[in-house]
């Protein structure tokens, strides 16, 4: 049987939005971010990814701030202490000592270094996440390279799934969103294990919102529940794991491929648009996401679309939207200049092109944010008054796929994890 391999063509990683720590979560933003950038190649239609009962993934650590894979020096410490192989030798160190690893350490001229706690975790002291000094399950890997150092983390794929469900959502969310957010991991865990992201380092994703952020926030009981009570359960469309696109909150809609440029086909029909709400109305109207509002300056809106796009279209006299998609996403916009206009399509550039600093943006309860590089959704329309752009949008995020706090607004109406995930992922089955 065959392996399907995923390409993914990542447009750059990006930072946190609203000035919040990645730790918090609260709005989900960190990975929105990336997945506005993500543009999907699918291959071999038809073909079934096979599972294989718990395997290793092997995650690359990122520098502090995600700036980059490669490190100045490794230091790591273990309450129960820490076994060091290189080459045949192994050195034992005591509990709570800590070993600093520099790229001329004499110990990789006998290869790559592998570290191992004598029981539970490696603390890497060199590092900090959103909730502190991360520590890590399994084998850490260093290797040497003309810049540094990389680190690997090779653990069992539902051990890594603990760390990845609490960083991508957060922990006090009802049970079964958490189940459902579980679900949506190992799916994209595994279409990413069919191949190493980072071939380099044998390293298949990593721990940054360029794939699923891992270790960033503190472990939690409910997410290693909502692991353990899915275990090894993926979501699938004829037979084959399918990527499991989610976002943070809805405008009322979700939307399809459309909106990152690709057509509607047999291949992604499981994420075509729905409305997401019941009898009683959207499930997400309460939020603070699921409205807000911008007013933004002519001149500083010029500014940024002309920082954004490269093209300089002088003073901004108007903003057409030219084309809608499913859920009515915008598609295409053209802004028009003294000097000029400029067309941007797809959700990721029409957000990007509205992005930076300069304005203020109002949500549904009120509360206000200051911009950041992208625009909260592409789900918006935009009139002009006097010298100011109004932009009145819905949701946060693409848009495509899963809303977690819709999910977990349905999960507070009783909808179990398999209900949620074949509510916005149509025709698919889980297990």
């Amino acid at each position: 049987m065959s392996v399907l391999v995923l390409v993914f063509i990542i447009a750059g990683l990006t930072s946190n939005l609203e000035g919040g720590v990645r730790g918090n979560r609260q709005e989900k933003e960190a990975f929105d971010q990336k997945q506005e950038e993500v543009q999907t190649e699918q291959k071999n239609q038809g073909e079934e990814t096979q599972v294989v009962s718990n395997p290793n993934i092997r995650v690359l650590l990122m520098t502090n701030g995600y700036k980059n894979p490669i490190h100045s020096s490794v230091t790591v410490s273990s309450t129960t202490g820490l076994s060091i192989t290189y080459g045949e030798k192994v050195e034992e160190c005591e509990a709570g000592t800590e070993v600093t690893f520099m790229p001329d350490d004499s110990r990789f001229q006998s290869g790559n270094i592998r570290i191992q706690a004598k029981e539970g975790e490696i603390t890497v002291n060199s590092l900090k996440r959103g909730y502190g000094i991360p520590s890590y399950q399994g084998i850490l890997e260093l290797r040497t390279t003309a810049e540094g150092i990389a680190i690997i983390n090779e653990l069992p794929v539902e051990n890594y799934l603990c760390r990845v469900v609490p960083s991508e959502m957060p922990s006090g969310y009802e049970i079964e969103a958490l189940k459902a957010q579980a679900v949506c991991a190992r799916s994209y865990a595994y279409r990413q294990m069919a191949e190493y992201g980072y071939p380099e380092y044998e390293a298949h994703v990593d721990d940054s919102t360029n794939y699923q952020v891992y270790g960033n926030s503190a472990p939690a009981d409910s997410a290693d529940l909502a692991v353990q009570e899915t275990a090894g359960q993926v979501v699938r469309l004829d037979g084959e794991i399918v990527t499991t696109y989610y976002y943070s909150t809805s405008c009322g809609k979700t939307t399809s491929m459309k909106a990152w440029g690709n057509e509607e086909n047999d291949g992604n029909r499981y994420l075509l648009s729905v409305e997401v709400k019941d009898e009683n109305g959207d499930y997400e109207r309460n939020l603070p996401w699921y409205r807000w509002e911008a007013k933004i300056p002519a001149k500083t809106l010029s500014n940024l679309i002309g920082l954004n796009t490269g093209k300089d279209i002088g003073t901004l006299q108007n903003i057409n939207i030219l084309e809608n998609g499913p859920g009515g996403v915008v598609l295409t916009i053209e802004a028009v200049g003294d000097k000029g206009s400029v067309r941007v399509s797809t959700e990721n550039k029409i957000r990007r092109a509205f992005g930076g600093k300069g304005y203020t943006i109002i949500k549904h309860d009120g509360t206000q944010v200051k911009s950041s590089k992208l625009l909260p959704s592409a789900f918006f329309t935009i009139n002009k008054s006097g010298d100011t752009f109004v932009i009145q949008g819905g949701g946060f995020g693409h848009g495509i796929g899963m809303s977690q706090t819709g999910a977990n607004e349905m999960a507070k109406c009783g909808k179990n994890y398999q209900e949620i995930l074949t509510f916005f992922y149509q025709g698919v089955t889980i297990g």
